[in-house]
């Protein structure tokens, strides 16, 4: 491994939900779902399928899915590409859903960081706490 690669740093977000993991994977697969709590997108859970997340902000981060374990683990890359190098991420989005006695438990892990990207490694932890908020919505209200 090259030390650029160690020196990454990563966002961890985990949460419990009082729901099974299909309802999980379900919002976390399903392109109209997607856009409820995250995104609008172009989504198929397929390996090798490269998708768009298209930002309230109005930018646009290319994707590419890298693993699916149906209601297990869902893995993507999530690069945004900026005129300023500070900006501009390499990094890499999964998603780990683990049954538990009430529902399941999910973590999200966002690898990538660079050690000078205090300011984007901020804006994801912030970032993925407010999408963890959205999900328990859109869970609350799909049937």
């Amino acid at each position: 491994m090259s030390t650029t690669m160690t020196e990454t740093r990563s966002v961890v977000v985990e949460r419990d939900f009082s729901f099974p993991p299909e309802k999980l994977w379900r919002a976390l697969t399903q392109p109209h779902l997607i856009e409820e709590w995250l995104m609008k997108n172009d989504f198929k859970p397929v390996v090798g399928h490269n998708f768009n997340l298209k930002g309230e902000w109005g930018g646009v981060l290319d994707c590419e899915v890298l693993a699916v374990e149906p209601n297990r683990t869902l893995s993507y890359t999530w690069n945004f590409a900026h005129d300023d190098a500070a900006f501009n991420l390499t990094s890499v989005v999964t998603f780990t859903l683990t049954p538990t006695a009430s529902g399941t438990h999910l973590r999200m892990e966002q690898a990538g960081f660079r050690p000078d990207q205090k300011q984007a490694f901020g804006g994801a932890r912030h970032g993925w706490e407010q999408f963890f908020g959205n999900l328990e919505q859109v869970l609350a209200r799909a049937d």
